[in-house]
C-alpha cells in the first residue's frame, strides 16, 4: 500500500489548476445546454435539430478523446487539456457570432471535439494527481464539474434575467473559460513530473484487457444514466405526472445537488470503505431511487426518487479512471484513460437510444425502467473493483518524484 504523501506547492498547484479544468468543463456545457432554447428561437432549429446537434457533439468528442491521447503520448497531457479549454473558449465565440445554422453547427462541431479532449485531459492529470497524493482524491475533481455545471445554469438564468442576448451571453461564458485557463493553465503537472514513467519503456506489462472493458461497461452505464437523467426527466414529470414545466426543472436540479453533494464527500468514502463497497452501496442507492422515480404517482416522489438516485450514482464515474490509473503509468496512462473516456460517449449515446427508444414504443416511465437496469446491472460489476482503498502511484513520486513535483 503506498502511504499517503504529504503534497508539496506543485502538487496543490495542479490540483487546484485542473479542478478550475473540471470546473470550467462543467460551466460551459450548463450554458450551452441551457441555451438551446434560446439558439432554436433564433435560428428556426427543430427539435430533430437539436437532436442532432446534442449527437455531433457526442460523437466528434470521441474524436476529441482520441485527439487528446495522441497529443498527451506526443507531448504531455497538460498540453492537450490547455488546448482543449481554448478550443471551447474559441467555439463559444463562434456560437456567438454564428449569422446562420451552418456556422452554428460548425462551431458546435468545434466544441465537442473540445470536449473530448478536455474529457481526457482533466481525468489524465486528475490520475497523475492522485499518484502524487498516494490517496484517493478523484471524487473532487467530479464535485468541482458539479459546482460548475450548477454555476453554469444560474449565469444563464441571470443573463436571461438581465435581458441580455444569446450573443452577449455566451461570449461572457467564453471569456470566462478563456481567462480562468491562461490564469491556470500552467499550474497543471507537466511532462516531467505525470507522464514520465515506467510504461515508457519496453518491460511495462500490457494492460488486462477484460478489466480494462469491464471499467468501460461500468462508466458507459453510469454515464447513461446519468445522460437519461439529464434529457429526460423534466420531460417524464411533464408528459407522464402531469408536473408544470417549473416543476419538472425541479428533477434535474435534485439530481444534480445531491450528485455534488455525494462527490464532495466521496474521496472520504472510498478512503475508508474501499472502491468495491462504495461502487456496490452508490448502485444499491441508485437503483432505489430510480425504482422510486420510475413507480412515483405523482412529481414529490419522483423529483424524491431523483434525489436520491443523484446520491450514489454520480461517484462510480471517478472510480472507473482510479482503477484504470492502477493498470499503469507514464504516457501508457495517458492511452488508457484517453480510451476509457470513449465509453463516456457511448453511454451517453445508449442512455439517449434506449430511453428514447423506449418511451417511444410506451412511454418515458418504461424508457426510465432502463435505467434501473443499468443501476442493478452495476450492483453486479461492482465485484471488478479493488476491496481496498490503495492508490498505486507511479515510482518516480513517492520518493524522487516528490522533489521533482516540489521544484
Amino acid at each position: 500500500m503506498i502511504h499517503p504523501l504529504t503534497p508539496g506547492p506543485q502538487l496543490r498547484g495542479a490540483r487546484a489548476a485542473n479542478s478550475a479544468a473540471f470546473a470550467l468543463q462543467g460551466f460551459f456545457l450548463a450554458v450551452v445546454l441551457t441555451e438551446l432554447p434560446q439558439q432554436r428561437d433564433l435560428f428556426g432549429l427543430t427539435d430533430k435539430d437539436i437532436v442532432a446537434a446534442v449527437a455531433l457533439i457526442s460523437l466528434l468528442a470521441g474524436g476529441g478523446s482520441i485527439a487528446a491521447e495522441k497529443l498527451a503520448v506526443y507531448r504531455s497531457s497538460r498540453a492537450a487539456l490547455r488546448l482543449g479549454l481554448l478550443l471551447i473558449a474559441a467555439s463559444g465565440v463562434g456560437v456567438a457570432f454564428a449569422p446562420n445554422r451552418i456556422v452554428l453547427f460548425a462551431a458546435l462541431g468545434v466544441y465537442g471535439v473540445a470536449v473530448g479532449i478536455v474529457d481526457a485531459g482533466t481525468n489524465m492529470q486528475a490520475v497523475f494527481i492522485q499518484h502524487g497524493y498516494g490517496r484517493f482524491v478523484l471524487s473532487s475533481f467530479y464535485a468541482a464539474w458539479s459546482a460548475g455545471a450548477i454555476t453554469g445554469a444560474l449565469c444563464v438564468s441571470v443573463f436571461e434575467s438581465l435581458g441580455l442576448s444569446l450573443r452577449v451571453s455566451v461570449l461572457i461564458a467564453a471569456a470566462i473559460v478563456l481567462a480562468v485557463t491562461l490564469a491556470t493553465g500552467p499550474r497543471l503537472l507537466p511532462a516531467a513530473a505525470a507522464e514520465s514513467g515506467p510504461a515508457e519503456t519496453d518491460t511495462a506489462a500490457p494492460v488486462p484487457t477484460r478489466l480494462f472493458l469491464a471499467f468501460g461497461i461500468v462508466l458507459a452505464l453510469a454515464f447513461a444514466i446519468d445522460f437519461a437523467v439529464g434529457n429526460w426527466s423534466a420531460l417524464f414529470l411533464t408528459d407522464v405526472l402531469a408536473a408544470s414545466s417549473s416543476t419538472a426543472a425541479l428533477a434535474l436540479a435534485a439530481y444534480q445537488g445531491a450528485s455534488l453533494v455525494g462527490r464532495l464527500t466521496g474521496d472520504l468514502l472510498v478512503r475508508r470503505y474501499g472502491p468495491r463497497a462504495v461502487v456496490r452501496v452508490a448502485s444499491i442507492i441508485g437503483s432505489i431511487g430510480l425504482a422510486v422515480a420510475v413507480a412515483a404517482p405523482g412529481p414529490a416522489v419522483a423529483i424524491a426518487g431523483f434525489l436520491v438516485a443523484g446520491i450514489g450514482l454520480p461517484l462510480i464515474a471517478p472510480l472507473c479512471f482510479s482503477e484504470a490509473g492502477r493498470l499503469t503509468s507514464g504516457r501508457g496512462l495517458d492511452s488508457v484513460i484517453a480510451r476509457l473516456n470513449l465509453f463516456n460517449y457511448a453511454g451517453t449515446l445508449v442512455g439517449g437510444v434506449v430511453v428514447g427508444a423506449l418511451a417511444a414504443a410506451t412511454d418515458l416511465r418504461g424508457g426510465f425502467g432502463a435505467t434501473l437496469l443499468f443501476a442493478l446491472i452495476l450492483i453486479a460489476c461492482a465485484q471488478v473493483f479493488h476491496a481496498r482503498a490503495t492508490v498505486t502511484a507511479a515510482p518516480a513520486l513517492p520518493e524522487t518524484g516528490r522533489a521533482s513535483l516540489d521544484k
